[in-house]
């Protein structure tokens, strides 16, 4: 029998769990699976047994007998230096990192931006090195997810991912009622011509931040006018390009929505290069709530997706399909947070 490192002690097995627990090898196998057969009593009978043998599972022979590695991937199919710059990746990789952990789940990062990254990550993911895959800022017209729901992959996405919605799970923020509600917040404060900034228009967190933007203009009779409407890419540089465009375009602006703090961020100098004061010439209110925005000058309004719900329903969402269930969509809530770019 195995030893403990270190120790010179045997260490448990799961028959001595059993035998503790005064249950059969087959029940704490069940328990050990995650499988849902087993009666309240036995399952707290064999937690207490493995609290007290001090047993712990052996990740290879666990691999070996239920054909799952224990593993997940993150992957990110934007640039790698998003990662970093982006605030909303890197607080949606710790809240799931967390959530991962509590189920003894191992975490691995993927960045699939390039092509080359793309066929690296279907040979791994596609070769089950992983039991599924959380999938972050998904394009649609992605050749990769295709290739992977045809591999039959377990994936859940931060997101609808558009053209897949039938076969591919989703957490994803109310982004169009979020978008709404911050365009609202500008005309009840008086605000008539909006301009907005958006998010890539293969992206549902892109299309429907600009659906809500233009909902609530239709809803009260003003018109859209394209020259009030930039397109970004989530970058701070693509932001203060498309603040640029506006200025030039329809310089008559009262207020800008744009669909992430961290292109909102960027519109703030070129505002103020320009002498248009924030709020008092132009107002500004982003999407997200991160942490960028309560530090940027003036700091942001903005609409707050709530990150932890969203990691841990992507991380819960993933068990089940893993664990065969039909893929569905979860949508969360949003906030407005007002602050001083467009006071209440």
């Amino acid at each position: 029998m195995p030893t403990s490192p270190g120790t010179g002690r045997k260490r448990p097995t799961i028959r001595d769990v059993a035998r503790e627990a005064g249950v059969s090898y087959a029940t704490v196998s069940r328990v050990l699976n995650g499988r849902e057969w087993v009666s309240p009593e036995s399952l707290k009978a064999v937690q207490d047994a493995i609290a007290r043998t001090g047993y712990r599972a052996n990740p290879h022979a666990r691999s070996l007998a239920t054909g799952r590695s224990g593993s997940v991937a993150f992957l990110l199919t934007e640039p790698q230096h998003l990662l970093f710059e982006d605030p909303n990746f890197s607080v949606l990789l710790r809240g799931v990192a967390q959530a991962l952990s509590d189920r003894e789940l191992t975490l691995i990062l993927m960045i699939a931006a390039t092509e080359k990254e793309r066929a690296r990550a279907l040979d791994y993911l596609g070769g089950r090195h992983v039991d599924g895959v959380l999938l972050v800022s998904p394009h649609s017209g992605d050749p990769l997810l295709a290739r992977l729901v045809r591999a039959e992959v377990p994936i859940v996405a931060c997101g609808r991912v558009l053209g897949h919605e039938q076969a591919i799970s989703s957490v994803a923020a109310d982004d169009r009622g979020g978008a709404r509600a911050a365009v609202e917040h500008l005309l009840s404060v008086g605000c008539r011509r909006i301009a907005a900034i958006t998010g890539p228009q293969d992206t549902s967190g892109g299309v429907d931040r600009l659906g809500g933007y233009l909902d609530v203009l239709a809803a009260n009779g003003i018109e859209a006018v394209p020259e009030r409407i930039a397109h970004g890419d989530w970058s701070r540089e693509s932001g203060a390009a498309a603040m640029r465009l506006l200025l030039d375009r329809a310089p008559d602006i009262d207020a800008v929505f744009v669909a992430s703090d961290a292109m909102a961020a960027a519109t703030l100098p070129v505002l103020r290069a320009a002498g248009r004061r924030v709020p008092e010439d132009i107002r500004v209110v982003g999407f997200d709530d991160t942490g960028v925005a309560a530090t940027t000058d003036p700091p942001l309004s903005t609409v707050r997706q709530p990150y932890d719900r969203i990691s841990e329903e992507m991380v819960r969402l993933l068990t089940d399909v893993i664990g065969g269930r039909t893929p569905l969509a979860v949508t969360v809530p949003t906030t407005v947070v007002l602050r001083q770019s467009s006071p209440g």
